[in-house]
C-alpha cells in the first residue's frame, strides 16, 4: 500500500486528486495539505511514502516546503512528486534541485498519475528522465544556473561515473545507458549511486541539475 499526501492549494483539484487515490487500489491518502507549511506539518505526523507536491502555494512554497520536509526527515524520506500547470515552470527546476523526484503536469490522465505515483514509490527518481532532462535544458539554456552556491566538484568522480552521469543528464534510462555502455543494468545503479553519494545529492533528478550547472552538458548539445 502506498502511503500518499496531496498538497495543492486550490480545493477542486485537490479533491480530484484525493478522489482518484482513494479509489484505486494500492493507494492510501493519508492527507491533504492547502500550502506548504500545512504540508511539513502533514509529513511529520503521517510519514508518506509519496508526496504529491503543488507549486505555487502561498505562504510556504512548493519549493520552500519540499526542502524543509526533506531535510527533517528522520529516516526514508517520502519521494516528492512536483505537480505543475506548466511543463516548462522554472519553479520545477528549483523543486528539482531542492530534491523532489520529477515532475507530473496536472492535466495527465489517471493512469499516468497513478504511474507516477507508483514509479517514485518503487524507488524510480525520475517517471519521465527524458521529460525532466528537457524541462532543465530549457530552462538553463534561457536563465543560466540557478544556485548561490558553487556546484559540486565531479573531480571527485570516476571517468565511468562522469560517464553515467552525462548519459544520465541527457535523458537516457539505466537500461538505455547499460546498452550504451556495455555493461549491466545494477552496475548502472550501482555507479548512479556512488556518484549521488560523493555529491551529496539525494535523487536522480539532482543529478541531472548538476551535470547541467557544472557544464558537464551543455543545453543543445
Amino acid at each position: 500500500m502506498t502511503r500518499v499526501l496531496v498538497v495543492d492549494d486550490q480545493f477542486l483539484i485537490r479533491a480530484g486528486l484525493v478522489g482518484l487515490l482513494d479509489a484505486a487500489p494500492g493507494f492510501e491518502v493519508v492527507g491533504e495539505a492547502a500550502d506548504g507549511a500545512e504540508a511539513v506539518r502533514l509529513a511529520a505526523r503521517t510519514r508518506p511514502d509519496v508526496i504529491l507536491m503543488d507549486i505555487r502555494m502561498p505562504g510556504v512554497n512548493g519549493i520552500e516546503a519540499t526542502e524543509r520536509i526533506l531535510a527533517e526527515a528522520p529516516d526514508r524520506a517520502p519521494r516528492i512528486l512536483i505537480l505543475t500547470t506548466f511543463d516548462l515552470d522554472e519553479y520545477v527546476y528549483g523543486a528539482l534541485r531542492a530534491g523532489a523526484c520529477g515532475f507530473l503536469l496536472k492535466d495527465s490522465g489517471p493512469e499516468r498519475l497513478l504511474a507516477a505515483v507508483a514509479a517514485v514509490d518503487g524507488g524510480d527518481a525520475l517517471f519521465a528522465p527524458s521529460i525532466t532532462r528537457r524541462l532543465i535544458e530549457a530552462f538553463a539554456r534561457q536563465h543560466g544556473p540557478a544556485r548561490e552556491d558553487a556546484p559540486p566538484d565531479l573531480g571527485v568522480l570516476t571517468s565511468r561515473e562522469v560517464e553515467v552521469l552525462k548519459l544520465t543528464a541527457r535523458g537516457l534510462s539505466n537500461l538505455e545507458i547499460a546498452h550504451r555502455l556495455g555493461i549491466s543494468e545494477a552496475t548502472v545503479k550501482t555507479h548512479l549511486n556512488r556518484t549521488m553519494t560523493k555529491l551529496g545529492l539525494d535523487s536522480r533528478a539532482q543529478a541531472v541539475v548538476v551535470a547541467y550547472e557544472t557544464g558537464l552538458v551543455i543545453p543543445g548539445g
